[in-house]
């Protein structure tokens, strides 16, 4: 919380921590640092107003763009990493601000994941290809090494890689979107800390989607499923990143279930655990889940139907 009270001191207090947080994530290339950098600017956002938010994200650009000239000698890249970084949490965060929903907000956040989607397929004449010849790069010789020890087929490897170039333009987009939400959820968290206690967590635990956008994760996935070539395959990046939007929804539902049980203190910590190790290791079954929770609460409102434990 120090944080969050030194940002809300004045302008050039959040544009230094925005800007400083940023530039290290760059040396030192750690996500939590990514998802400080953004709350600070919807920390901004959301209490002091869009405008303001606005000023303080074009002032730390200035001084990301000044220290990366200091530091790595040019600007370019430092300014396009920080934009991409800031400017999706900064809109999102002004959605939550002026619409007061959360739910709208996760939603315009996944819509700008959908348009990066999108957009990448216009401006690429094979996304597929482009992904290929990064992956050979970067992370094939890491596979061969990890298949020759465990006496894996080359033929294998080829196929992991070419699984991968199909939907690494829907699992960036996601990226991008988790990191904004991240932000924006942080930023809210520490609003509520400061000016409003308790009430981010009621705010999240109430999060529901709206049926159109429920429908439309529906309807991209059948696409996906009954369509083939580049639109299946469109259709399935753009359900990356609408099914990671309902990940946050089948959390939030998960959570107001176990807090209701005796052993919530024990079952609340698991199932975040959980959750963490098993997609770290690559196994989605409880993902999967959640996402299924997220998506059917749509229409089923499961919150509603979750009862106390009876005092007996």
């Amino acid at each position: 919380m120090r944080v969050a009270n030194f940002i809300m001191r004045g302008r050039m207090q959040a544009i230094m921590v925005a800007a400083s947080l940023a530039l290290l994530s760059l040396t030192i290339i750690l996500l939590p640092v990514n998802i400080v950098s953004s709350a600070a600017i919807a920390l901004v956002t959301l209490r002091r107003g869009v405008y303001e938010g606005l000023l303080v994200l074009l002032g730390a650009c200035l001084a990301v763009t000044a220290l990366g000239l200091v530091v790595f000698g040019e600007f370019q890249f430092v300014l396009a990493y920080v934009l991409g970084l800031w400017m999706p949490v900064w809109l999102v965060s002004a959605v939550l601000r002026e619409g007061r929903h959360l739910s709208l907000a996760v939603e315009v956040g996944a819509l700008l994941g959908i348009v990066m989607v999108i957009g990448f397929y216009l401006l690429t004449q094979s996304p597929v290809d482009f992904w290929r010849e990064m992956l050979s790069a970067t992370v094939e010789p890491m596979l061969h090494a990890q298949a020759q020890a465990a006496d894996v087929p080359a033929e294998k490897i080829q196929e992991i890689l070419e699984n991968m170039a199909k939907y690494m333009t829907g699992q960036v987009a996601a990226m991008a979107f988790l990191g904004s939400l991240f932000g924006l959820l942080l930023g809210r968290w520490w609003q509520s800390s400061l000016y409003n206690e308790g009430g981010f967590g009621a705010e999240y635990l109430a999060l529901r989607l709206s049926k159109p956008f429920a429908t439309a994760t529906i309807a991209t996935i059948l696409i996906g499923t009954v369509a083939s070539g580049v639109i299946a395959e469109l259709a399935w990046n753009i359900s990356i990143v609408l099914l990671m939007a309902y990940v946050f929804v089948g959390i939030a539902i998960v959570h107001t279930l176990l807090a209701r049980t005796a052993a919530k203190r024990f079952l609340i910590p698991f199932f975040y655990t959980l959750l963490v190790l098993l997609t770290l290791a690559g196994i989605p079954f409880v993902m999967l889940l959640v996402i299924f929770m997220g998506v059917s609460d749509t229409w089923l409102n499961l919150r509603k139907n979750i009862t106390k434990p009876s005092s007996s």
